[in-house]
């Protein structure tokens, strides 16, 4: 199909966003970007001086398919994934069964093509069923199309597992990805440990669960040379630790999520299971601290943090509720909302945050910027109107949001997925 988008203010591109551009899309790939482009045949979209924006990337989503699908499914988080303006997403591996051999990542990628509206990329476990213990068929599983090495959500307690994966991982030149937390530390803890937990009555994690961890996969990464990728940082000590370890060079690169930079372990309140994550929501200073390393570069990217669970899990008492929370439709107008608006960054970092640089740590060579040869991967966002966050009108299967009611800026109008105009 050929399309031409009209009238357009290009981001994530070295063309001036004050000028107006038409861009030409055929059989997936854009093939032009310029003015008055005119091209037999083609339908035409003037977007009326919106701006254009790469496809944004997901580097931490859970999908819960294969074996939790009535949490979320492959075709619900796709759909959600395009209502929050994002064209690929990730697959952590922590599902049922693991994806810990190639033949749950052929499933994945088959299942994907077949039923899913944008791109779906799958990490491979680092070991058999995410345990920790016995090392999957790393190998096996890159030739049948994992972007990364990761046992999602599960801690890794062997520092000496994690270094043979570290080792073994840099043969295929795969980042390993990892969730940090020293189990032994955060124990029963279900929220952050501090003054709110303990008028609350309730048992905290303490930051060190957290840092430790990060120091120790920090000094690994250093040893062995391997890329490493740190998920959802959320305390202070983590972002000095990652600043102090790039400018010794160790190649790491490190995410948060919008809930880590805007709430805090206050809003809480009366015992609010929306508000339960794992890692837990922090202080203010540590809020503090992660938009400072969004600012100076310490952090690279911004992911959703899609952890949808079941409603009737989140509706318990705060100790016996699940984590997890419902982020795909509002990371990216959060993530503006609260980081550009503010000014803390610019809107263009902001699209390097969440398309180019996630699309260059899993080596997306096709993906992550609007230029003449690359994939069609495209969303048309107005940042001037607001809107307001409804869970219930969610297209993922989790409609909870700890963000509801909320006034945003930063709303997909159209979203483009390999040359097909999806929404």
């Amino acid at each position: 199909m050929k399309t031409i988008l009209k009238n357009c203010r290009l981001l994530g591109t070295s063309h001036d966003k004050n000028m107006l551009h038409d861009v030409y899309v055929e059989k997936g790939i854009i093939e032009k970007i310029g003015l008055d482009i005119d091209v037999e045949g083609a339908k035409v979209l003037d977007v009326g001086g919106h701006m254009v924006l790469p496809g944004l990337i997901d580097m931490h989503c859970n999908i819960c398919d294969p074996g939790h699908e009535y949490i979320e499914d492959i075709a619900t988080v796709s759909r959600a994934a395009l209502r929050g303006g994002f064209t690929t997403i990730t697959c952590e591996p922590n599902t049922s069964p693991a994806i810990d051999n190639k033949t749950v990542v052929e499933y994945i990628v088959s299942k994907s093509k077949e039923k899913s509206l944008v791109n779906i990329y799958p990490y491979g476990s680092m070991s058999i069923d995410c345990k920790g213990e016995q090392m999957a068929e790393i190998g096996e599983m890159f030739d049948a199309g994992i972007v990364g090495i990761s046992d999602g959500d599960e801690f890794t307690d062997s520092a000496a597992f994690l270094r043979n994966v570290m080792i073994y991982s840099k043969m295929f030149d795969l980042p390993v990805i990892t969730h940090c937390e020293d189990r032994d530390l955060s124990g029963k803890g279900v929220m952050n440990e501090g003054y709110v937990a303990a008028c609350l009555g309730l048992t905290g994690m303490p930051r060190e669960a957290e840092e430790v961890i990060v120091a120790r996969n920090l000094n690994l990464a250093e040893r062995t040379g391997v890329k490493l990728h740190l998920c959802h940082i959320s305390t202070k000590g983590s972002v000095q630790l990652i600043r102090e370890a790039k400018g010794r060079g160790v190649p790491v690169t490190a995410e948060t999520s919008p809930h880590y930079f805007i709430l805090t372990e206050e809003v809480i309140g009366d015992y609010n299971t929306l508000a339960k994550v794992n890692p837990p929501l922090r202080s203010k200073e540590d809020v503090y601290a992660i938009i400072e390393g969004i600012v100076d570069g310490t952090i690279d990217v911004i992911s959703s943090g899609h952890s949808p669970t079941n409603m009737t899990e989140k509706e318990k008492e705060f100790d016996q509720a699940a984590y997890g929370i419902s982020s795909l439709e509002t990371a990216f107008s959060l993530s503006y909302t609260y980081l550009v608006e503010k000014g803390y960054i610019t809107v263009e970092k902001l699209v390097d945050m969440m398309s180019n640089k996630p699309a260059e740590i899993l080596k997306l060579y096709n993906k992550g910027m609007l230029a003449e040869g690359l994939d069609a991967d495209i969303i048309v966002v107005d940042f001037m109107e607001t809107h307001t966050i409804d869970p219930k009108h969610f297209a993922s299967k989790a409609k909870f949001s700890p963000f509801a009611d909320e006034e945003v800026r930063g709303k997909v109008l159209y979203t483009m997925v390999g040359g097909k105009m999806l929404t």
